[in-house]
């Protein structure tokens, strides 16, 4: 099997991914799957589980879909990776685990993402939920457990949680469940059926769920620790970062996070949503992350004639999944590389009508190893745009400082933890966003793990795994 070319996901047509938001990959079948899984070279030193957060039996797990032994994969994957559906989708393999494939040396790499995106789709259509607590495990373990946030670190900590037999209740703030999986991440990358999937298989488990209750507002932090043995902080990064430049106060001027949430959560999009979005003819995209390219690709889908995406390094340099990049260059985003706004053009009533661009050039390394960039001078130039969406990242919201007073962050609000995700108080743990900015979905869950271990280390219980 050496020769075999890797097989990729087969897409939807342009036409149906312009006018609607119905997911553009579709999964492997079991015998694609299976062709897949018998290109994998089972490697003794399995350098790809090295490159995977949460600690997937990656060769394991692909061994047994080659054997046609799909329940079996599952639970495999499903001992270390609550969230395989969303995962398959979300996570940057490339840079991971993919990277790290032996056979991607002289050749495309095993399509780990794409199997686990399949057996997490195996699961829910067959209704494999996560491995039930066992009986030692529910006599080890006591003691109770609250989470705020249902984002990925929280869903996760609240499965492993749940697995070593304590009792667990999770806090959510919106009447929704899922976190920045509902609000950020668009339904044409994520059908919001995967999430909800998943977390009933949470609910089968005894995970309990309360939503519409904002901790430190609805319930006190210092109440909430009394009522519970552990409490973990899964509250995200909220905050949109803006570049504080001339004219970004303009109407017609959005964050990623507000456009996104208003189009994935309130189904703006929707004739019959409540929610209204701009639909603009011309839009500018500021950044390079996966939430840049989730927001242009929307705006493609609203019906945008024209978007430009705004970066200011090359794209070697680009953050954003491999797959989201050339996606959207698929479906007609402009990608202006070596580029920054540094004015935003206002018309007679206020609205931004275009913008003042710079060109950059790049420098020397940066502390986090990518290339600095430098503005170059007397290389303006203007573009036309009557909407404009900031992704620049995030930062967690102020209320976890206000609320949580004791509690020891840093200058932008981010939650202080050691290696294993203890903060300074006892008893609190916290991961994911709340703790690094913004991050990706693997990153955190593996934050949820580590959170998770420290518990059950604090509660004298059974860890399993």
């Amino acid at each position: 099997m050496k020769g075999t070319p890797r097989n990729k996901l087969l897409e939807i047509s342009m036409i149906e991914r312009q006018h609607t938001f119905k997911e553009t990959t579709l999964t492997y079948d079991k015998d694609v799957a299976i062709n897949e899984a018998k290109r994998c070279l089972n490697c003794k030193s399995a350098p790809c589980r090295q490159g995977c957060p949460v600690g997937v039996n990656i060769p394991l797990f692909i061994s047994k879909i080659a054997d046609s032994n799909f329940d079996s994969a599952v639970q495999v994957v499903k001992a270390t990776n609550a969230l395989p559906a969303v995962c398959g989708r979300v996570c940057p393999q490339s840079e991971q685990c993919e990277k790290l494939c032996v056979r991607g040396k002289n050749g495309s790499a095993v399509a780990i993402g794409c199997l686990e995106r399949f057996l997490g789709d195996y699961a829910i259509d067959n209704g494999i939920y996560c491995a039930a607590v066992g009986a030692n495990t529910l006599k080890a373990g006591h003691g109770s457990v609250a989470i705020i946030g249902s984002g990925p670190a929280s869903l996760t900590c609240a499965c492993e949680c749940i697995q070593n037999g304590y009792k667990v209740v999770v806090f959510e703030a919106l009447h929704a469940l899922g976190g920045v999986l509902i609000y950020g991440i668009p339904e044409f990358r994520l059908p919001k059926r995967l999430v909800d999937a998943e977390i009933k298989s949470l609910v089968s488990l005894g995970v309990k769920f309360e939503i519409n209750t904002l901790i430190g507002r609805s319930i006190s932090f210092s109440d909430l620790r009394k009522r519970f043995d552990a409490v973990f902080i899964g509250t995200g990064a909220g905050l949109p970062n803006f570049m504080d430049i001339e004219g970004e106060n303009l109407n017609g001027v959005y964050s990623a996070n507000e456009y996104l949430t208003r189009v994935n959560l309130m189904k703006a999009y929707l004739d019959e949503s409540d929610t209204p979005i701009m639909r603009a003819r011309n839009v500018l995209v500021i950044g390079g992350g996966n939430v840049a390219f989730d927001s242009a690709r929307t705006a493609m889908r609203l019906g945008s004639k024209s978007v430009v995406l705004a970066y200011r390094r090359t794209k070697d340099e680009i953050p954003a999944r491999v797959e989201e990049v050339e996606q959207a260059e698929i479906e007609g985003v402009i990608i202006s590389i070596l580029s920054i706004p540094v004015k935003l053009l206002s018309d007679d009533n206020g609205n931004v009508r275009g913008a003042i661009l710079k060109k950059c050039k790049l420098s020397e390394m940066d502390v986090r190893g990518r290339r600095s960039f430098e503005i170059i001078e007397n290389t303006d130039y203007e573009i036309e745009c009557d909407l404009v969406i900031v992704a620049i990242g995030t930062n967690p919201n102020p209320i976890v400082k206000e609320c949580f007073s004791d509690l020891v962050t840093d200058s932008v609000g981010r939650v202080l933890v050691d290696q294993n995700n203890i903060t300074n108080l006892p008893g609190v743990y916290a991961g994911g966003d709340a703790v690094t900015g913004a991050a990706t979905v693997i990153s955190a869950m593996g934050a949820g793990r580590s959170a998770a271990k420290s518990i059950a280390r604090q509660l004298n219980g059974k860890y399993i795994n």
